[in-house]
């Protein structure tokens, strides 16, 4: 077994390359993976949500990404003892892990055909018994809860598919200002787990708020916007996320936010607003059309407070709005120069792929930018 991280270029390799024998049947992985599973362990099926589609496509991003990490041993560790206190809120215990592993292994090998070799096989035992190990270490080491229940206290629908919801977690919750957390709505979709940030920071009243926009077949977010009531219980789990301020930096900061991205973007305000005399901080906040800038209001009020907070909007698809046009990623160039600043950015998979590019094309070195993405 490997025990350390020497030689994790070899195995990165390895498992890389035996990853593209099986990436384009992915589907078909996950399905005999789970499969595999259920079949010698049926009480584990209890553990997973009854529509499993969006699990299968989850499952394999988890798996990518932790392969993905490999060549960076400190973003591994952190990620993989995340990753280990997250998942307490399934009721993964120890021997779940062997389980999961053989049956990971015994998937691939089964759709990778006949390229795949023992080597192969053992890359992967040997990356999973590091995955595992750290994912246990995480979970043993956390003394939280696996999850806490908070009660919705209030719910505003801000446009046809947004709302914005705030919640009374029964226990404290500890969390930093543009960090996410898993949420779930038991009453609706049991088991299913979604992320999202909270739109605050941590306040002495404990309470939590959310935006969400029910997007497309979203089981979950569709549930929170339109389902959800005052008096409802969510679970909430621990907080992940390095998307977090330094206050040790100087540097002016530029927050990016696409539609309901903007979440975290208006926790890390909230925490600036407690003790920033020193920094400028310019908000770009984009959307589709001017009822997707749901929560403009409240940025004004913010701008208006506060003299070194200046906000930015822009439409893509609404020519009558009196802002800026186009993308936000293509009006934050307008602006700028930028490569002197900290860069913070949320929204879509699609939006935030489209900005880190032209931050690079304007030279922002990528070390000052932190970034979530979010899809349902």
């Amino acid at each position: 077994m490997l025990t350390t991280l020497n030689g994790m270029g070899d195995l990165a390799r390895l498992l890389k390359e035996s990853w593209s024998l099986v990436e384009e049947h992915q589907d078909k992985v996950a399905g005999y993976f789970y499969a595999r599973i259920f079949l010698s362990y049926p009480d584990l099926r209890d553990l997973f949500p009854v529509q499993m589609d969006v699990q299968r496509a989850r499952l394999l991003g988890a798996i990518v990404q932790a392969v993905q990490t490999l060549e960076d041993p400190e973003r591994f560790d952190e990620y993989l003892r995340s990753l280990g206190r997250d998942h307490r809120k399934f009721h993964v215990e120890p021997e779940h892990y062997e389980v999961v592993g053989g049956a990971l292994i015994e998937a691939m090998r089964a759709f990778a055909g006949e390229e795949w070799g023992v080597e192969y096989d053992q890359a992967w035992a040997d990356a999973y018994a590091v995955i595992a190990a750290k994912m246990l270490a995480g979970a043993e080491a956390d003394p939280n809860p696996p999850y806490w229940y908070a009660e919705v206290i209030a719910h505003e629908r801000r446009s046809q598919d947004i709302a914005v919801f705030t919640v009374l977690p029964l226990q404290p919750l500890d969390f930093r200002a543009g960090q996410y957390l898993n949420v779930e709505a038991p009453r609706y979709q049991p088991r299913l787990w979604r992320t999202y940030s909270p739109a605050n920071a941590p306040r002495r009243d404990n309470t939590l708020e959310f935006h969400v926009r029910a997007v497309g077949a979203g089981w979950v977010s569709s549930a929170l916007v339109r389902r959800l009531q005052v008096g409802d219980m969510i679970k909430v789990a621990a907080p992940m996320g390095t998307m977090t301020l330094d206050r040790r930096s100087t540097r002016d900061a530029v927050f990016v936010a696409g539609g309901t991205g903007l979440a975290p973007i208006k926790s890390l305000l909230e925490e600036l607003t407690r003790y920033n005399r020193t920094r400028w901080v310019h908000v770009f906040f984009g959307a589709r059309n001017r009822e997707d800038l749901y929560d403009l209001a409240d940025l004004n009020r913010l701008a208006a407070r506060y003299p070194w907070l200046s906000v930015v909007t822009a439409c893509s698809d609404d020519p009558t709005f009196p802002g800026e046009q186009g993308d936000i990623s293509d009006v934050v160039a307008k602006y700028g120069p930028w490569k002197e600043h900290d860069f913070f950015v949320s929204g879509s998979g699609r939006m935030v792929r489209s900005t880190l590019k032209r931050l690079s094309e304007l030279q922002v070195p990528s070390v000052r930018i932190k970034y979530d993405s979010f899809n349902d």
